[in-house]
């Protein structure tokens, strides 16, 4: 009887023991939030929480302006993302660093506190961001030939987002644009395939290091796939006057030569985050091409990361909605990227799975990709910015990276007589062009706003400046935008001649289609600026702010020396550095420049090499100071009728 009664107790104050400890149990930390689990082993578990509400929420990314902080607890969003000018008022770093951490913190005031990932387009630095040290855009970084430079610009651009709270690049841009029309010709490194797996897959490592999880990484996000930069004229969803968003017309054997290899370099370094292209291949949009997206890219590849859509893109598949969702979803977009009616693609999504048109196999697929991503880049441990680092948003240490870049990109085309460098021993400078003292023309697109602008739009040194500052006291610098130093006189009272002219031609700021082109004809007002100075110095050198080659046979024939500049940034002191012979010139052509815009697009594989049928410059192009003369300069002269 005392054995029995002595079992039923212990049994007894076990089972109390259980009773009582049951809160304790229930309040154990759940593995997703166990960092000393695999990325693999939290999402796994993390995924068996949630609803399927909550799991259509990770597939969703909204832009800042279309919700709340509110929004993304209410709807369990998993992403947001600031569009080219999505940026707080004001626009600092601590506003973008308030304003980042509010979402954060609604994110993590849902049921899971699942944190969102915050998206940006900082494309050559932290470019929305007023303050930020712009670099050369990426067919500066490719004229620059060095892949180790482009490390680390990319390895500032994420140390500058990280200050802000921003843990995902939509960059690099992989394209091989293959006809410089294209409005985004200047996000490219260059026509070349091999050159722009170089320099992108040394970008991505720039942005993420040796693994997502280590300090400083972001999460790189390799653009647009595939086929981007193939686009044709007038074949545009757009209309006939545009290319972006266009079909690229080439066999699937073409595709894997001239567009796969950037994504099997960049998959191979560890990309964990693709956009799929606004352009078609075989008259299907790259958001529905399932071979491309499931066969090629996450089975043939072995992509275990997660891909996400252009700027509303799934809505370029079909005109009815739910029928584009289902596609593009099937086709294996993981994230949508819906800047504006989000509740419309939440409640499409759950509609579609209801039907049973998209399964749960594949929402769960989807999620997984997604939610290992944050695990592997640390976010449920470090969600917030990190304020120690705001103090390097723009700094001077920043800033020398980029004057190197800058020097570094520049493509000297032409330079008879030794106009270039400018001796120390002149003494008189007339500087024209608008662009000479502008910090927007400097910089182009995607720059504070997504078309950028004229102006001194944020911080930085304009050429004008740069010049200024770097001359000898005894050289006197005199600056008219528009090339009128008529009236300037010598101590004998006659018309005073400078030692040397340097005239500033530009682009217009764009983006995307917006600079979609087919003249490449630059302004008139350039052109004037050019003949009016011409007769007033000795030596003339042209400098040529562009997103890509545009038509210079005018400079050519008349200046003694031009330089394709590119678009620099906010760095103008790049630029003085070479002209003045304190750093060398290096650069070479990321793409071939044409003669005449009938030239375009080229046929690369039965390009001329001589006579008047030849391109301006070839690809790879670029003089020296020690190498000066040119056999392409004397074929332009004698091509113009010189």
């Amino acid at each position: 009887m005392f054995h029995n009664r002595a079992i039923i107790s212990i049994v007894m104050g076990i089972m109390l023991l259980l009773v009582l400890s049951a809160p304790l149990l229930a309040q154990e930390t759940p593995a997703y939030l166990n960092s000393d689990l695999s990325a693999e082993e939290r999402a796994a578990d993390l995924l068996a929480r949630m609803s399927l509400e909550e799991k259509i929420g990770q597939m969703t990314q909204v832009e800042k302006n279309s919700l709340t902080p509110a929004d993304v607890t209410e709807w369990l969003i998993g992403s947001v993302l600031s569009g080219g000018g999505g940026y707080p008022s004001p626009n600092t770093p601590e506003a973008w660093a308030a304003m980042v951490n509010g979402f954060q913190e609604a994110a993590l005031g849902t049921p899971l506190a699942i944190p969102v990932i915050y998206g940006v387009d900082a494309v050559h630095g932290h470019n929305n961001v007023m303050g930020a040290v712009i670099f050369p855009q990426n067919v500066g970084l490719g004229a620059t030939r060095n892949a180790e430079l482009v490390g680390q610009t990319a390895e500032i651009t994420a140390r500058e987002m990280i200050a802000t709270g921003i843990y995902w690049d939509f960059a690099p841009v992989v394209a091989v644009p293959q006809d410089i029309r294209w409005g985004r010709a200047y996000e490219g490194f260059g026509e070349n395939t091999d050159l722009v797996t170089e320099l992108s897959t040394a970008y991505l490592l720039g942005l993420q290091g040796e693994s997502l999880s280590a300090p400083g990484s972001v999460l790189g996000t390799p653009k647009h796939f595939i086929g981007d930069g193939g686009t044709t004229w007038g074949s545009s969803r757009l209309g006939s006057a545009y290319m972006d968003q266009g079909e690229t017309p080439v066999d699937e054997a073409t595709l894997r030569e001239r567009y796969l290899p950037p994504y099997i370099s960049v998959i191979e370094h560890g990309a964990q985050s693709i956009m799929i292209s606004f352009s078609s291949w075989g008259g299907l949009p790259m958001h529905a091409q399932s071979y491309l997206i499931n066969d090629v890219l996450k089975g043939e590849l072995g992509f275990t990361g997660f891909t996400i859509s252009d700027w509303a893109g799934i809505d370029t598949i079909s005109e009815d909605y739910y029928e584009a969702v289902v596609t593009a979803i099937n086709a294996g977009v993981d994230m949508a990227m819906v800047p504006y009616d989000f509740e419309r693609f939440i409640s499409t999504m759950l509609e579609a799975v209801e039907n049973g048109d998209i399964t749960l196999e594949r929402i769960d697929d989807a999620v997984s990709r997604i939610l290992r991503v944050k695990f592997e880049l640390g976010l449920f441990e470090h969600p917030f910015n990190d304020p120690a680092l705001l103090p390097a948003v723009g700094s001077d240490e920043h800033r020398a990276v980029a004057r190197e870049a800058v020097s570094q990109s520049l493509v000297l085309l032409k330079n008879e007589g030794e106009a270039l460098p400018i001796s120390p021993e002149t003494q008189t400078v007339f500087v024209a062009g608008t662009a000479a003292d502008d910090i927007g023309l400097q910089s182009g697109g995607w720059t504070i706003d997504w078309q950028g602008g004229a102006g001194n739009i944020t911080e930085g040194t304009t050429i004008l400046e740069a010049l200024e500052a770097a001359v000898p006291e005894t050289t006197a610098v005199h600056f008219n935008r528009f090339g009128r130093f008529e009236n300037f006189r010598d101590d004998a009272g006659n018309p005073l001649i400078a030692d040397v002219g340097i005239v500033v031609i530009s682009e217009q700021p764009y983006a995307e289609y917006e600079g979609d082109d087919a003249v490449l004809a630059l302004a008139e007002t350039d052109w004037s600026a050019v003949e009016r100075l011409r007769p007033l110095v000795n030596k003339l050198v042209v400098i040529v702010l562009s997103g890509r080659p545009v038509m210079i046979n005018e400079a050519i024939m008349s200046a003694d020396a031009v330089v394709a500049a590119w678009l620099p940034g906010t760095e103008g002191e790049g630029v003085s550095d070479v002209l003045l012979g304190i750093e060398p010139f290096t650069g070479r052509l990321p793409y071939t420049w044409p003669r005449d815009i009938e030239q375009l697009p080229f046929d690369f594989a039965n390009l001329p090499t001589e006579g008047c049928d030849a391109p301006l410059f070839p690809f790879d192009y670029g003089l020296t100071y020690e190498n000066s003369e040119s056999s392409w300069v004397d074929l332009a002269i004698e091509c113009a009728g010189g």
